[in-house]
């Protein structure tokens, strides 16, 4: 029977107050995140880290002194592997885990995959739009991590994928729902920003991003008032906008409430557990943003799994470079994408 590894990638979180410091210090050395020579950027990531810490580890309190996202990932990853062994039975198919900025590391978990010994390896991000700071520098660590059997193949993004916006507008259409369908609201979908020159580069996040909010709003009339935003600003930077922070303040302006949609993130963690459901409802009250919803990430949603299993099972029929799944095509414009048109 053929061996099927999955990948999953994800940022990974501090598992413990002890651990935010070094997740930070890990976070803000990648070359991803600040585009410095190392003999600047890994005394400078020690410095952020050390300013940051104590402000972190109080988000993280708020979750309970730690971050949710590997936990949440291992519910991904075995309704994963549940969904793989139910589509594809002649595979021994198992599905992994490897984090960016915190345990299971790359090479902890390519001990593992190699262990397993796999005719074939899919690696799956599960950031469904592409940039260089998230999908990028996750294939590279890996490739520096795995040197083991079985022929690689890769995904590289599934913005528009039909199950992820299914999933995310059924999260939508449910807490609109749940809060009695209120007329005087408009639909955020936020992402996590990007300072500008990384856009500017080429990196197709921003155009993803903005793909995906179009797909989903395609199958929401009922809320035909929407826009895109952008959260977790941080640095000096100028950074893609409107900010969230701002379009609450809009939105307050126009004498709307909001309905918040974590639009590129497919689990909670810190930026949607505190970030949106903490500090931008604080913002909401203090200018009169009411009502204030938040639709929760897709997690588990079926439609996502699917999306995640029918990906990995496309990808085998392709070659080792980078793929998209589902029918979006960065344009020639982006240079930083590596599947793009032209």
């Amino acid at each position: 029977m053929t061996r099927l590894a999955v990948v999953l990638f994800n940022l990974g979180g501090p598992d413990g107050p002890e651990a935010v410091k070094p997740f930070l210090t890990n976070l803000f050395s990648d070359p991803a995140i600040i585009t410095l020579p190392a003999i600047v950027r890994l005394p400078l990531a020690r410095f952020i880290a050390a300013g940051r810490e104590e402000t972190a580890k109080a988000n993280y309190q708020v979750m309970g002194g730690a971050s949710p996202l590997l936990p949440e990932t291992r519910r991904q990853a075995d309704a994963l592997q549940a969904a793989l062994a139910a589509a594809r039975p002649d595979l021994e198919s198992r599905v992994f885990i490897a984090m960016r900025y915190w345990k299971p590391f790359a090479n902890q978990t390519a001990r593992e995959v190699a262990a397993f010994a796999p005719d074939e390896l899919v690696l799956l991000p599960l950031y469904p739009q592409f940039s260089t700071t998230t999908t990028a520098s996750s294939l590279k660590d890996w490739a520096r991590a795995y040197s083991g059997p079985g022929a690689g193949h890769a995904v590289c993004c599934y913005p528009t994928a039909a199950g992820l916006v299914e999933a995310h507008a059924r999260a939508i259409s449910q807490t609109w729902l749940k809060a009695g369908r209120p007329d005087n609201v408009r639909l955020l979908f936020s992402a996590h920003g990007l300072p500008e020159k990384v856009i500017a580069a080429g990196d197709p996040y921003q155009a993803q991003v903005e793909a995906t909010a179009q797909a989903v709003a395609a199958l929401l009339p009922e809320l035909p008032d929407w826009s895109v935003c952008y959260q977790s600003r941080v640095g000096r930077l100028k950074w893609i906008g409107p900010s969230t922070d701002d379009a609450i303040r809009q939105a307050a302006a126009d004498g709307k409430g909001v309905l918040v949609s974590p639009i590129a993130f497919v689990s909670e963690h810190v930026e949607t557990l505190v970030e949106l459901d903490h500090e931008y409802a604080a913002l909401a009250r203090t200018v009169g943003c009411a009502p204030y919803l938040r639709a929760p990430t897709p997690t588990i949603d079926p439609a996502l799994i699917d999306v995640l299993a029918a990906a990995a099972l496309d990808a085998l029929d392709r070659g080792a470079a980078p793929a998209p799944f589902g029918p979006w095509r960065c344009p020639a414009a982006y240079g930083k994408c590596a599947c793009r048109q032209g």
